[in-house]
């Protein structure tokens, strides 16, 4: 399947650093929270990050099941990521544990549920965490 738009974002300093995307328009300070050992800086981390992208794109497949099925998905129209981080069960590294909750204002329960299904199965961040798509890790 041809790839339709590819983009980057590199990290200097780790969780206590800065993250840049390639055109410049993403550029944040990286900070540890106290939850994991940091002193509270003002900042954002991966996990915040991995929500915004999460949410936002799981409303945009919403959007997109829902054009399909004729629903209109009111402005007001939420997706909230919560993103947990903690320590894998075999002591190797850590894991994520991500969930989504949609807010359809106005939209009928049962019409709903079809969309965040659907919805579920077209986002590629549901996908790929759904299928543990590889990821290659390359040395630069």
């Amino acid at each position: 399947m041809p790839i339709l738009y590819t983009t980057k974002a590199s990290a200097t300093g780790g969780r206590a650093g800065r993250a840049v995307s390639e055109n410049g328009v993403l550029d944040v300070t990286l900070t540890v929270p106290k939850e994991l050992g940091g002193d509270g800086a003002t900042g954002t981390n991966p996990e915040q990050l991995f929500a915004a992208g999460y949410s936002a794109c799981f409303l945009g497949a919403l959007k997109f099941v829902a054009g399909k099925e004729k629903v209109k998905i009111p402005d007001d129209a939420t997706v909230t990521a919560t993103v947990g981080i903690g320590p894998r069960e075999d002591g190797t590294g850590f894991y994520i544990n991500p969930s989504i909750s949609v807010n359809l204002p106005g939209v009928d329960r049962d019409v709903a549920e079809k969309l965040v299904a659907a919805a579920h199965i077209v986002c590629p961040y549901s996908h790929a965490l759904r299928t543990a798509t590889e990821i290659p890790a390359t040395l630069a």
